[in-house]
């Protein structure tokens, strides 16, 4: 680690504070270009300590910038990873107020839910499969405290990976039912497709996605629990959004999910 832990608490409550009074702010690496990827990491953590802290509860976890799609547009060569308390969910087809999102935008997600702990290292597609319970249709809402969307990759996990809201729901069906590699995702905006794409836009196989996080948890000593929904990443581009939108998202086979936004 580069940054002191007073500049880690400093920038971990300037991104929660942009997030919670809906404002933007220029990409922290700009006056910290030095910082690493633990430096990130670490300022994450102790954004979700003070989500705790106010009384939020464990949601789930994230992974971000899985597919090529998402790559490319935010100019990035590597996923990141992230987590979700329930501030951040909402039921299916509920209204989301936009006042308090600062320029949200929506992404297909396979999700998952496990039956049983998975911890790295050496997880791997298979064993993600073995220890699901069912895979379901979500969409995430993105949002990055991140003045016009723009960032590099420490910032953006900085920034717990422009988690926003989330929503899951559809038919819950076992994996090995599946190819999860061909499931055809449409999602929809006000009765207009703006997204067509497959499970294999994540990383060739979404459960690579759910793997690589299990690693990456396994390395700082932690796993992914049984039972909580588990985002796999962006399936497509993500689409922006604006009060009075209605989106909705089918995936072959897992039915369909949605959210209005108010």
């Amino acid at each position: 680690m580069t940054l002191s832990a007073n500049t880690i608490a400093s920038l971990a409550e300037h991104l929660e504070a942009c997030r919670l009074g809906v404002r933007d702010t220029p990409k922290i690496t700009d006056e910290h270009p030095g910082m690493d990827w633990d430096d990130a990491y670490a300022i994450q953590d102790a954004i979700l300590a003070a989500q705790l802290a106010r009384g939020a509860k464990p949601a789930g976890l994230k992974c971000g910038l899985t597919s090529h799609a998402k790559m490319k547009q935010m100019g990035v060569a590597e996923p990141a990873f992230g987590f979700l308390t329930d501030e951040f969910a909402v039921a299916e087809g509920a209204e989301i107020a936009a006042r308090d999102l600062i320029h949200p935008k929506v992404e297909p997600e396979i999700v998952f839910v496990l039956e049983r702990e998975l911890k790295g290292p050496g997880c791997h597609i298979a064993a993600v499969l073995a220890a699901t319970d069912f895979v379901l249709a979500g969409i995430e809402v993105i949002d990055s405290r991140y003045r016009d969307f723009k960032f590099d990759l420490k910032s953006v996990i900085a920034d717990n990976t422009s988690a926003a809201r989330f929503v899951v729901g559809g038919r819950a069906m076992r994996p090995d039912a599946l190819d999860l590699r061909t499931l055809g995702v449409v999602m929809e905006k006000n009765g207009q497709v703006v997204a067509l794409g497959a499970g294999a836009a994540v990383l060739g196989h979404p459960a690579a996605a759910v793997a690589m996080l299990a690693n990456h948890l396994g390395r700082r000593g932690r796993s992914i629990p049984a039972g909580v929904p588990i985002l796999s990443g962006g399936v497509t581009e993500a689409v922006a959004v604006a009060p009075g939108d209605h989106v909705s998202l089918r995936i072959q086979h897992l039915g369909s999910v949605a959210l209005r936004f108010a």
